[in-house]
């Protein structure tokens, strides 16, 4: 049973191994309704693993992890409640965008007529009856995000979807979440582009071999890093060849 002090999407304790090497080891995080967290971390770190979780698409070694309160696997209506947008290079190459947004409609159990909106808002339209193998990056991860929209959806989880974006398209991108969270909706993205997390995100996260290092408010760390999130990342992660 979910309360309003629920948090939308949380992780407690998280872990999870391939063989003998541990990929995740006690992460935890959580997101309330209107919030936005950045999940930072080096490749490799455990972000994708931790969605993957959170997802139900990697089984977890230990802890929890809910979706208003729930596992994924026991929400009523998945994709009504949580969209998501973990690879952009997994669409069929032959399909169009239009056919790809009615067939994962008609999966999902969500009426097409909002496919159109969706290919409007995206900004693809114009492209939506061409081979999706004739799109850029910036175009696929176009069609993931309205993938991820179809079910009108009060939760995201997005792994790195700025990929591929021009400079307009990451302000497409901004100017969602930002919305998507203002109608009260939550999201979890991931991303190297920390320009832009300082930007999108209020809270963040940040994760360096499989573990949580550190996080805040956004507002609060950049005030005590002199406005730079990147020098309170790199401090935490010791990387010192710089960031994406």
């Amino acid at each position: 049973m979910t309360t309003d002090d629920t948090p939308a999407i949380a992780a407690y304790g998280l872990r999870k191994a391939y063989g003998h090497t541990t990929a995740v080891e006690e992460v935890s995080f959580s997101v309330p309704r209107g919030r936005v967290l950045g999940l930072l971390g080096p490749n490799g770190a455990g972000k994708t693993t931790s969605m993957r979780m959170l997802l139900g698409l990697a089984s977890i070694d230990g802890g929890r992890a809910h979706i208003h309160g729930r596992p994924y696997a026991e929400l009523d209506e998945p994709a009504r409640t949580v969209g998501a947008v973990l690879d952009a290079g997994g669409l069929h190459p032959g399909r169009t965008a239009r056919q790809h947004l009615r067939i994962a409609a008609s999966m999902a159990g969500v009426d097409d007529t909002g496919v159109q909106p969706l290919l409007d808002d995206t900004g693809l339209t114009a492209a939506a009856d061409r081979p999706i193998r004739t799109y850029s990056l910036g175009m696929r991860q176009r069609v993931a995000l309205a993938t991820a929209l179809l079910g009108d959806p009060n939760v995201l989880v997005l792994d790195e979807p700025a990929n591929g974006l021009d400079p307009a398209g990451t302000r497409w991108l901004r100017d969602l979440v930002h919305a998507f969270a203002a109608r009260g909706g939550a999201v979890l993205l991931s991303s190297h582009i920390l320009a832009e997390v300082a930007h999108v995100a209020h809270d963040v996260v940040v994760i360096d071999h499989g573990r949580v290092v550190g996080g805040g408010r956004v507002d609060e760390l950049t005030d005590e890093h002199g406005g730079d999130l990147e020098s309170f990342y790199l401090r935490l992660t010791g990387e010192n060849a710089g960031v994406i």
